[in-house]
């Protein structure tokens, strides 16, 4: 323990979150964007606490978890929903109450860093070739870069709201890259081919065209709603 050897590794480790923890942090910022500032702040640092305690659990089974079939498959599908949910949920929460956002949003977070955190995982558990200490000191010491790159992209996303269409974009890729990297689809989609290349375009642009028709949609609505309040109270 503590020697150069470890912090080798868990420089590694550290390097490996990094770059591998960048569309998380897209995650987290989206999808606690509605949010009130308080329950924000609670719903990037509960989600990211329950997201972290996942994957260290997953580091420590990832020689079992390969062994399940199609996982980056249904990753990758679940990670596509919701990156259109994300983009295409509707705007006018007041139906919804406060407490049921910050549910949904510490869900969505946990869910999506799970999914996300496939690549990371294996990674990880290959840097650190077994070690717990060396897994949790890894994600520890990443968590609060996770939660101030969050904090910066909410901050981009309240002055420039076209940022919500590059995060959706970025997490479709991440979800295209899970698929490309199912094994079972290498037959249909080879890596680094012109057709993973082009499944990939074409899963970005579903989400956000897809996403984008949703969410004018229920903008229409809101406008239509806000009409016939406006008429009734003149009559």
């Amino acid at each position: 323990m503590f020697t150069p050897e470890f912090f080798s590794a868990l420089s590694m480790i550290i390097m490996i979150n990094i770059v591998l923890s960048g569309d998380n942090a897209v995650v987290i910022a989206i999808a606690s964007r509605r949010l009130p500032a308080a329950q924000r702040k609670k719903a990037i640092f509960t989600g990211t606490f329950l997201a972290v305690i996942v994957r260290v659990i997953a580091t420590v089974a990832a020689a079992y978890l390969l062994k399940i079939p199609f996982l980056y498959l249904i990753g990758g599908l679940i990670l596509i929903w919701i990156a259109y949910k994300l983009l295409a949920e509707e705007e006018d929460s007041g139906k919804i109450n406060s407490s049921d956002n910050l549910i949904q949003a510490v869900k969505t977070i946990v869910i999506a860093d799970i999914m996300m955190g496939l690549d990371n995982v294996i990674a990880i558990a290959g840097a650190a070739q077994g070690d717990l200490l060396l897994i949790v000191l890894g994600l520890l010491i990443s968590v609060p870069l996770m939660i101030f790159g969050s904090q910066l992209i909410l901050k981009a996303m309240e002055r420039f709201p076209w940022i919500l269409y590059i995060g959706s974009a970025v997490l479709a890729l991440a979800a295209a890259d899970m698929i490309v990297n199912e094994k079972a689809l290498h037959w249909m989609l080879p890596e680094g081919s012109w057709i993973a290349n082009l499944f990939k375009a074409a899963v970005i642009a579903g989400v956000l065209i897809l996403g984008k028709r949703q969410r004018d949609n229920y903008a229409k609505k809101h406008q239509e709603r806000a009409a016939a309040s406006g008429i009734e109270e003149t009559a």
